[in-house]
């Protein structure tokens, strides 16, 4: 059976796959960092983050995952929730097994999640997401929402 998967969607996994070995991979070889200075903090800061993919913003995601009583809706809202998890913990998996990593630093970015419906992980990003400005939820890569509400619902301690 073959699936018809949005191209953003696509991009969207491949994307969270990228960021997810990119960002452990920083991890894998980050020594105690030195305390940034003021000047770096605002040269930081002042850094203009990437462009949104507005086909698959947050914004974008959580008004797909609101719509509850719309089948093709809520399938699309399970599949991008499910893809950005999956891709991200098969990034931690591949980081953990190729790299060497300080103590317990692959547990700190892991997620818990035995047992845990998607339905329930949806609701979580729902609630998240309900507290942040429709803006700013305009211009945030859906797999940061996701994976921020995750993370802080079921992050292994």
């Amino acid at each position: 059976m073959q699936r018809n998967v949005p191209p953003s969607a696509t991009r969207a996994a491949a994307a969270v796959l990228m960021a997810a070995a990119l960002g452990l991979a920083s991890l894998a070889n980050a020594q105690t960092p030195a305390p940034a200075s003021s000047q770096q903090m605002r040269q930081t800061m002042s850094q203009a983050a990437p462009p949104v993919d507005p086909t698959f913003s947050a914004y974008t995601l959580v008004q797909m995952c609101k719509q509850r009583n719309d089948n093709a809706a809520q399938a699309g809202c399970v599949g991008a929730i499910r893809g950005i998890i999956h891709g991200y913990q098969y990034g931690v998996l591949f980081l953990g097994q190729r790299a060497t990593m300080p103590a317990n630093e692959t547990q700190r970015v892991s997620l818990c999640l035995s047992n845990v419906p998607v339905s329930s992980l949806i609701d979580d990003f729902l609630a998240d997401a309900a507290q942040v400005d429709e803006d700013s939820l305009k211009h945030t890569p859906a797999e940061v929402a996701v994976l921020g509400s995750v993370h802080l619902h079921h992050a292994c301690t």
